[in-house]
C-alpha cells in the first residue's frame, strides 16, 4: 500500500540555495550561475528518470533551455533574500510503472503551470 508524501520547500538565498544549483541537481545537468559564476555539474548523477520543463502557453522559446530559465529566474530576484523557486516532492507508487509516475508528475506540474502561470 502506499504512503502518502507530499512536501512543498522554499528554494531561498537566505538559505545559502540557488535556482540554477537546485535544477542542476533534480535534472543531472551542468548550469553555469550567471549571478554567481558557479558551474553546478550534476550530470554524474544517477536515477534521474525524467527532467521535463513545463512551460506557459506563451513562454517565450528561449524558456525551454533550462539554464536560461533558471539564470533569468535568478536574475528577476534581486533581494539577497530572495524566493527564487519552489521545491515540490511528491511521492508516487512505486507499483505505477514509469510512464505512468511520469503522466502523474506532468500532469500535476502543468496543474501549477497553468494556476500559477509559472514554469515547472
Amino acid at each position: 500500500m502506499a504512503i502518502y508524501h507530499l512536501s512543498v520547500k522554499a528554494i531561498s538565498r537566505s538559505a545559502g540555495r540557488s535556482g540554477t544549483a537546485s535544477s542542476a541537481y533534480r535534472s543531472g545537468e551542468k548550469i553555469e550561475d550567471e549571478r554567481t559564476g558557479e558551474v553546478h555539474d550534476y550530470t554524474r548523477r544517477s536515477g534521474v528518470e525524467s527532467a521535463d520543463l513545463v512551460l506557459p502557453e506563451d513562454a517565450p522559446e528561449w524558456a525551454a533551455d533550462r539554464a536560461a530559465l533558471w539564470n533569468a529566474a535568478e536574475q528577476a530576484e534581486t533581494r539577497k533574500n530572495a524566493t527564487v523557486a519552489r521545491e515540490f516532492e511528491i511521492a508516487l507508487p512505486e507499483e505505477l510503472p514509469p510512464a505512468e509516475r511520469r503522466r502523474l508528475a506532468l500532469d500535476f506540474a502543468g496543474e501549477l503551470v497553468q494556476r500559477h502561470g509559472c514554469a515547472a
